[in-house]
């Protein structure tokens, strides 16, 4: 599959931003500029070549604030200080040293940008002063110290915006990796969803076709009346199958996301007398015992219930002796109680066999048989609906006992 990927808004893309170069010049024409404008009635207090260097050297140093933004400040107060005892207040300077302010505040932390910008205020008013020839309310001095706060102040902000960016960036991208997983765990609980469903409806069905197909083959010419009964139950075996097959195909086409939807067809405690014909008619004699009243369990919690007692019956039906079963659902104020017990051969199993079918749970004639994969689905159901499930052997049977809680007001 080809997958596509969006555009991102207008607003998340990256803006175009000019080369370094392209800046590095355009800030070093300013700064050249500056220098020689007249700043004040006098212009250049010095004109001797020396102090030209010192006005003009800034824009060469420039470029590599972003690599070492202390230094390069650090240097330019200095230059700055020069000029200022040569008796130039260079506002060439003045820039070079709030561009250099800008870019500490813009690299490094709020409490560098703090003590950097304090420390460099107090040297610039302090050499402001010596070329000021001493005059504390020169407006120039006030200017150049306005605009180095200012600078470092534009630059912390620069930080701070990038750094919600990047932030806000960040989280939508796990935000998305988040989406991802969800969705992936969402697809994995559905296809096991769908493979218990299947094994509900499907599997019971084809024990009993198995068990009938083997008696009708060994009475087919011996009991031809047994092996055609045989037969006869398999047929209706098969239609069961195709029903509930249906039943699963439209409840997967359905847009609810609950499996107990009351639009779908799910069965419940009302359909237990069916579901215990159809296991006497494969030849398991069920024993059934109810307490409480069985209509006050519905929705999710009754479609547990009786998968419940499908399972464990079908267990017993495959690998049982004796052929016989017991069910007691004992329907309490809060919640309801299913027990499932068959009798067992497992006097004859030796401890690693028992506990192979305590986790398998599946025992016949004393050999355990089955991948176990019925009961994880099982205790996956009940888990769903809160429950509890313990299965085990129990003197000499299996038993399968279950505690669903009775969610008031749920509907089927």
């Amino acid at each position: 599959m080809t997958s596509v990927t969006e555009p991102r808004p207008a607003s998340t893309q990256a803006r175009p931003r000019l080369p370094a170069w392209v800046i590095n010049s355009i800030l070093a024409v300013l700064i050249i500029a500056a220098a020689f404008m007249p700043f004040s009635e006098t212009g250049f207090r010095s004109t001797n070549l020396f102090t030209l260097v010192v006005t003009l050297l800034p824009a060469a140093i420039l470029p590599f604030r972003h690599r070492w933004p202390i230094p390069v400040l650090a240097g330019f107060i200095v230059f700055y200080g020069v000029g200022a005892l040569a008796g130039t207040l260079a506002p060439g300077l003045v820039l070079a040293i709030a561009v250099a302010m800008f870019a500490l505040a813009n690299q490094t932390t709020r409490r560098t940008t703090v003590i950097a910008g304090v420390a460099a205020m107090l040297a610039m008013g302090f050499l402001s002063l010596l070329a000021a020839l001493g005059d504390v309310f020169d407006p120039r001095v006030v200017q150049f110290l306005f605009t180095i706060a200012f600078a470092a102040a534009a630059g912390d902000g620069a930080r701070s915006r990038r750094e919600f960016i990047a932030s806000i960036t960040d989280r939508a991208v796990r935000a998305e990796e988040t989406k991802e997983a969800e969705a992936k765990r969402r697809v994995t609980e559905e296809r096991l969803r769908i493979a218990r469903d299947l094994h509900d409806v499907v599997a019971h069905q084809i024990a009993v076709i198995s068990l009938n197909a083997g008696v009708a083959s060994a009475s087919l010419e011996s009991r031809p009346e047994k092996a055609k009964e045989s037969l006869g139950t398999i047929r209706s075996a098969a239609r069961v199958v195709l029903g509930e097959i249906g039943n699963l195909l439209d409840m997967l086409r359905s847009d609810s996301d609950d499996p107990s939807d009351a639009s779908l067809p799910q069965p419940g405690l009302d359909g237990l007398d069916e579901l215990v014909e159809t296991f006497e008619a494969s030849g398991l004699d069920v024993h059934v015992r109810i307490e409480g009243e069985p209509t006050a369990v519905s929705g999710a919690t009754a479609l547990v219930a009786y998968r419940v007692i499908q399972e464990a019956l079908t267990n017993a039906h495959k690998y049982g002796a004796e052929g016989r079963a017991h069910v007691l659902v004992e329907v309490g104020d809060a919640d309801v109680r299913v027990v499932v017990t068959n009798p067992s051969r497992v006097a004859d199993l030796s401890e690693s066999d028992v506990a192979a079918a305590t986790v398998g749970g599946a025992v016949r004639g004393g050999v355990t048989t089955g991948t176990g994969l019925g009961l994880v689905g099982l205790r996956e159901r009940v888990a769903s609906v809160r429950g509890t499930v313990e299965t085990g052997f129990v003197g000499g049977s299996y038993r399968v006992a279950a505690v669903l809680p009775i969610v008031q007001g749920e509907s089927r």
